[in-house]
């Protein structure tokens, strides 16, 4: 089922069964891999976590990085690696590590990052921990080694956000960016939608109909405290927080019709951006601010355009296919992913945004809501995968997927935040 919140903010959400634990499910081959051994941590066996198997499974689903079987390797930090025996392998990285499990309880974690062509230690991380945070150390790990060995800077340790539906409820979750450790951030009896991850990581934007029409909430995550920051006349809709996270820009109907406007991200009175009698939504402004992409039927069906952020006359972005909707726009400006209706299924598409050319990186059918990762190498977007709602992370050219699914449950919505400082 794909939401169409060009025209309607909620059809029909259908009741589906609880989300359970996520699992990630990598699939495709990319045509440069870097070979990578993980050797599990000397002492992993202590920790509720296993650090070496959550960043290999990051790794991996980065679509960076091919693993080397490492079976009944014993090393930790301390130990220099047969760069030989390695070599034979066909690895030409290995990382190794400990965990420790501390007299007051935490856990002490070390990591060392071989290069194992040029016999070079590539550095090292340590962090004493409680058991809690030992997740979010696995994904710093992940993102030192990612760094490291491509030269961009890692995503794993980055949150997401989502939506599901359980029975009568709504939740709003915010997760790792594997889908693990999720934590919900609201209930609700009434629909949630449209997540908006603030520029600094720490406030969501989204839509609720719990005054019985949509209206528009800032949530602080760490505090849990929110505040209606939209609740004019008519709908509130599709919020979108500028780079400074100073401003949203918001598509309401106070004056008639569906119109894009700027609004102070702490409420009052909206400023109209242009005068349209077309329905004008799902506002997404560029990482220099700049310009504001969106979705308009002024031509006549729902197509992707690009205005100044300050308002001005709109340039037409998208024109192949007949309904183009929900974009998203790379922080490195070169990328747009959309959703596009094609011979009657929805799927998405990534357009060079220098060249225009488009093309569809999916094989499913009910792509939806494409958000891209702060170092613009992945998109995390959701679809119907096996009879299911699931949600999805795709490389730009579609060759690595991984699914982020639970063994039953409807996710929607999903929103990847940004790297916090």
């Amino acid at each position: 089922m794909l939401k169409r919140r060009l025209f309607l903010l909620l059809a029909g959400l259908a009741s589906l069964p609880a989300l359970a634990q996520f699992r990630v499910e990598v699939s495709g081959v990319g045509l440069t891999q870097v070979p990578i051994a993980l050797v599990a941590f000397r002492g992993d066996e202590v920790a509720p976590q296993k650090i070496a198997a959550i960043v290999q499974a990051d790794l991996e689903r980065s679509g960076q990085f091919r693993s080397i079987d490492a079976t009944g390797v014993v090393m930790d930090e301390g130990s220099r690696p047969e760069v030989s025996a390695w070599r034979q392998k066909g690895a030409d990285a290995l990382v190794s590590g400990s965990v420790t499990r501390l007299a007051d309880g935490r856990f002490d974690v070390r990591m060392r990052l071989w290069d194992v062509v040029r016999g070079q230690d590539l550095g090292g991380q340590s962090y004493a921990v409680v058991a809690g945070d030992l997740r979010l150390v696995a994904h710093r790990l992940a993102d030192f080694v990612y760094e490291k060995l491509t030269g961009d800077k890692g995503v794993f340790s980055t949150r997401i956000a989502y939506v599901t539906k359980v029975g009568p409820s709504f939740n709003l979750w915010v997760a790792d960016a594997d889908g693990e450790n999720a934590q919900s951030a609201l209930t609700s009896a009434e629909p949630i939608i449209s997540p908006s991850w603030a520029p600094n990581g720490t406030q969501i934007a989204y839509v609720s109909f719990e005054s019985r029409k949509p209206v528009i909430f800032v949530h602080d995550v760490a505090s849990g405290k929110r505040r209606l920051v939209a609740n004019f006349k008519g709908s509130n809709s599709a919020p979108a927080w500028s780079p400074d996270g100073k401003t949203l820009a918001v598509t309401l109907s106070r004056d008639g019709g569906s119109q894009l406007f700027l609004l102070d991200a702490t409420g009052g009175e909206p400023r109209r951006l242009a005068q349209s009698s077309a329905i004008d939504t799902e506002p997404t402004f560029t990482s220099d601010g700049r310009f504001i992409y969106f979705v308009s039927d002024r031509g006549g069906a729902p197509q992707i355009y690009r205005m100044p952020s300050a308002g001005g006359n709109p340039e037409r972005v998208t024109f192949t296919g007949t309904y183009n909707v929900s974009p998203s726009v790379s922080s490195d400006g070169k990328w747009l992913a959309y959703i596009s209706r094609v011979n009657g299924v929805f799927k998405l598409h990534v357009m060079d945004l220098a060249s225009g050319t488009s093309n569809a990186i999916t094989d499913t059918t009910s792509d939806e809501n494409p958000s891209f990762a702060p170092n613009n190498r992945l998109i995390i977007y959701a679809t119907h995968q096996s009879g299911r709602e699931a949600l999805m992370t795709s490389t730009l050219d579609g060759k690595i997927k991984a699914r982020l699914a639970g063994k039953s449950g409807d996710i929607r919505e999903p929103d990847w935040g940004p790297v916090q400082k």
